[in-house]
């Protein structure tokens, strides 16, 4: 694949056993856990920073399609998680993902078939389907082993001539 597409609420991050359009900002770390308002926890999911880590360093462009009431919101957890830096296209608004990837293939220049996308809501899975792109059920946040057959093997052995075909 060469591009991944990510959801954010329950993919990325658990806004407290909410979307993020729900909580109460303004934000703040509070021992080490970032906390809204109403003293809820907003967390990644323990591998995602990993995950995003791993997708670059093997060349892959990433992008966000999130379809939050609350894209300034979306916006600053992306800030104060520190993974903002890691995503090349950012479709983050009220209405349908087929309009999201519609205007991330046209920025990134990507086909479908180079695409996968991670979503926990079906009927978003079902949509991006219907088009075409492939799209993965993300039950419990994103996790390396959801990710495992879209990574290529970071470390190749180093064949000598003699040994290669």
């Amino acid at each position: 694949m060469k591009l991944f597409v990510f959801d954010l609420d329950f993919t990325i991050w658990n806004a407290g056993g909410t979307w993020c359009d729900s909580t109460h900002p303004p934000f703040a770390w509070k021992d080490g856990k970032l906390k809204d308002q109403e003293d809820r926890w907003i967390f990644l999911y323990p591998e995602v920073k990993e995950i995003l880590s791993e997708l670059k360093a093997q060349g892959h462009s990433i992008a966000v399609a999130s379809r939050t009431n609350a894209p300034t919101i979306a916006k600053q957890l992306l800030h104060m998680f520190e993974i903002d830096h890691f995503f090349d296209a950012r479709e983050i608004y009220p209405g349908s993902k087929l309009t999201h990837f519609k205007r991330i293939m046209k920025e990134l220049n990507v086909s479908k078939g180079d695409i996968v996308f991670f979503d926990d809501e079906y009927r978003n899975i079902e949509d991006v389907r219907s088009i075409g792109i492939e799209s993965v059920l993300v039950t419990g946040g994103l996790t390396k082993e959801l990710m495992k057959p879209y990574l290529v093997k970071s470390i190749t052995p180093n064949l000598s001539q003699n040994e290669a075909c």
